[in-house]
């Protein structure tokens, strides 16, 4: 599904499997970048539809991982396995991902197991900036929903685009959720005024103010 001549959701529950959340793809200039891998149940499908977006995998150079859950990054072991990319995630998530928590990531809520896997970046602090063909893209700390959860800012035909995957929660305490941090969060990426925002659940919002009422519903 095309979101700007640059943007894409290559999976998700409609487009790769049911236990997928949304699966982005980024091509800016011919390279590439993928926000979240899924839980990894139709590789096949997903690499279809990559490729149907006129990205061949050896162009992905960046996995971005929102948050260590495992319907985002059940998928990731085997991707960072084929694809030519590093993978990205906060440093605080990272101990769940390099040591397969069942629990931290919810692998025990689907009957999985999480495959452990190296992140190759480790974003410090509260923001980096991520470089892909020249443009930037931003990683913001936005902790609630776990710990180490990100999103991702970037621009595309002259519009802002947030990568923001699990705007509506939950919160749990195996996830290690945090109510103060998650609407400290959530007004931090309300202020960033975003045109377009692709949600890992619920699909795209876009225009200013679809964005702003979705995340405003959260924050009651």
């Amino acid at each position: 599904m095309q979101i700007t001549k640059e943007i894409f959701q290559v999976g998700g529950s409609q487009l790769t499997t049911a236990e997928d959340a949304a699966i982005y793809l980024i091509n800016y200039a011919g390279r590439a970048a993928l926000v979240d891998a899924g839980g990894g149940g139709a590789q096949d499908r997903l690499l279809a539809n990559i490729k149907a977006c006129g990205v061949m995998p050896e162009q992905i150079e960046y996995l971005l991982i929102t948050h260590c859950h495992y319907d985002h990054t059940g998928g990731a072991r085997a991707l960072k396995d084929l694809l030519p990319c590093q993978v990205v995630a906060h440093e605080l998530e990272a101990p769940f991902l390099e040591q397969g928590d069942n629990v931290a990531t919810a692998a025990n809520w689907y009957g999985a197991r999480m495959s452990p896997f190296e992140i190759d970046r480790k974003i410090l602090g509260k923001q980096e900036e991520i470089r892909l063909a020249g443009r930037v893209i931003q990683a913001l700390h936005a902790p609630g929903h776990s710990p180490g959860s990100l999103v991702y800012f970037t621009e595309s035909e002259g519009k802002k685009v947030l990568f923001a995957q699990d705007v509506h929660g939950p919160l749990h305490p195996d996830l290690k959720s945090n109510q103060s941090d998650y609407r400290r969060s959530l007004e931090m990426i309300l202020a960033l005024d975003a045109d377009i925002l692709c949600e890992g659940h619920y699909g795209v919002c876009n225009g200013k103010r679809k964005v702003s009422y979705f995340i405003k519903r959260f924050l009651v």
